[in-house]
């Protein structure tokens, strides 16, 4: 999956919380100074010629919607950024993240505890 601009994150961002959108609609969103209609215009398009956003016509207008959600848009890039980065390797990304001290080894091992509890009531389901 492509990466975004800071621009398109917005929009995207302005689409998933708001829904489908036309161009105005986008610009009642932005403070002063706002951007130009055609510049807003043109990242909607970048971001449909990348796949992210489609359009309903109405006449010669557009409303244009997100085809991803939030969540599938984020599995999509962390899967990107661990093919690219980490060799595929989650065990990579999260070592990278102890070391860094993003995070501490007790949110690691609550983290472990949420994941085989999580495990553990799916396995209670399926009985």
């Amino acid at each position: 999956m492509k990466t975004l601009s800071p621009r398109e994150e917005e929009l995207m961002d302005l689409l998933w919380k708001h829904g489908p959108m036309f161009v105005n609609e986008m610009l009642e969103h932005f403070t002063d100074p706002r951007p130009h209609f055609n510049t807003i215009s043109t990242f909607i398009r970048g971001l449909e010629k990348k796949g992210l956003v489609s359009h309903k016509a109405y006449g010669p207008t557009h409303q244009y919607f997100a085809v991803l959600t939030r969540e599938e848009f984020q599995k999509h890039t962390l899967k990107s950024v661990v093919s690219k980065y980490f060799n595929n390797s989650y065990l990579g990304i999260v070592s990278s993240l102890v070391k860094e001290e993003k995070i501490s080894l007790d949110e690691l091992k609550e983290l472990i505890a949420m994941v085989e509890n999580e495990k553990q009531s799916h396995s209670d389901i399926d009985k």
